[in-house]
């Protein structure tokens, strides 16, 4: 308790580079059972070995006793919309807020280019660019822009209407905690706003590893390791694929700031002309959305006290599948499969609506009697 209180402080006080330790510190108790005392330790001293406290000066903790810490830590921050649930009222129209969300970054990178004066720092352009669009939030600025703006059409979920309404208290105990983002919809794909700071932050993070390593695949495994940490497996007991797809074209946005071809068959986004970034082409989502942003499309990995919950909630869907099957379907699932199973996509084909739903729902002419999800 005394560890989650002084972690508060510190993220009300601090300055940007603490709060970005402290956040490390978190990460780094949850993927080793280290103390926060040590994770922070780990920042000054890298790299460790996941799993190994130094010298054997702190020993493992228990699970509960580090998800005690890190929930109590990170309940007490701003602006928390940690799940996401795409299965809930998909069967409804949501406008397509492409052209709006293309705009707002295409403005953040002017306004950045328009004002640089320090030479050709591409890491620190990108540094830039974080900072205007994500940061230091539990919600990312973008994000939370997103949930926020009345002109970004959306669908808002609640806890009580949500696929994990009826999960026992520890299996939902993420959503009780810190709630849903809402569904929104980019180029006809429909994905939680959380994929907007997985896309800035997580990628941020992805493409500085790579340039500190020059090797995709170290970046990776980091990238999957968190995944299965704080931001992911060990806080929700869900291995989202969903996120790692989006860590990865964000890794792809940020390193085709400034380098030809990342993005197929495209120029990058700038150019150095005499230490001055010049724009060659405008940024647009669809160079990076999928429909492999969709946790329902692409469905997660869950944990075996959690997979008989979702399964049983899941049925509750039928209605809405047999109303509107082209809402669970993906053309393209084996391509984009093979395209990202790289970056540590897991195979849960099992769970796609379109062979779950298909293989479980009753007959047509039962339908109309199994509960419905909300209007």
């Amino acid at each position: 308790a005394r560890r989650a209180l002084r972690a508060r402080r510190t993220l009300r006080g601090a300055g940007a580079p603490k709060v970005r330790r402290t956040f490390g510190a978190l990460e780094f108790v949850a993927q080793t059972g280290c103390s926060l005392a040590h994770g922070s330790q780990a920042l000054r001293s890298p790299p460790l070995k996941t799993g190994r406290c130094v010298a054997g000066r702190d020993r493992p903790r228990p699970l509960p006793a580090r998800l005690a810490v890190l929930l109590a830590a990170l309940a007490a921050s701003p602006h928390q919309a940690y799940e996401t649930d795409p299965y809930t009222k998909r069967h409804l129209d949501v406008a397509d807020s492409l052209r709006i969300l293309d705009a707002k970054v295409n403005n953040a990178l002017d306004d950045i280019a328009a004002s640089w004066d320090k030479g050709e720092d591409e890491w620190g352009f990108v540094m830039a660019v974080y900072w205007k669009v994500g940061g230091l939030h539990w919600v990312d600025k973008l994000e939370r822009w997103a949930i926020d703006a009345p002109e970004v059409a959306k669908i808002p979920v609640t806890r009580a209407e949500s696929i994990v309404a009826d999960f026992p208290p520890l299996s939902g105990r993420v959503a009780a905690i810190f709630g849903f983002g809402p569904t929104i919809n980019v180029g006809g794909v429909y994905f939680g706003t959380d994929k907007i700071g997985h896309f800035f932050s997580q990628g941020r993070k992805f493409y500085g590893r790579f340039r500190a390593t020059g090797d995709e695949a170290k970046a990776v495994r980091r990238s999957v390791l968190t995944e299965k940490g704080l931001f992911g497996r060990l806080m929700t007991g869900v291995y989202s694929n969903a996120d790692l797809v989006a860590n990865y074209e964000g890794y792809l946005f940020y390193r085709g700031l400034f380098h030809d071809g990342v993005v197929a068959g495209k120029p990058a986004i700038f150019r150095w002309q005499d230490a001055v970034p010049v724009q060659q082409r405008a940024f647009s989502w669809a160079d990076h959305v999928n429909a492999f942003w969709d946790e329902a499309l692409n469905a997660n990995a869950y944990s075996r006290g959690l997979l008989p919950h979702v399964k049983r909630r899941l049925l509750r869907l039928c209605p809405d599948f047999r109303r509107r099957p082209d809402r669970y379907r993906i053309a393209d699932a084996d391509a984009l499969f093979e395209r990202y199973r790289r970056v540590g996509v897991v195979d849960t084909s099992a769970l796609r609506p379109e062979t779950f739903l298909a293989e479980n729902c009753p007959a047509a002419a039962d339908v109309a009697a199994l509960p419905r999800q909300s209007d």
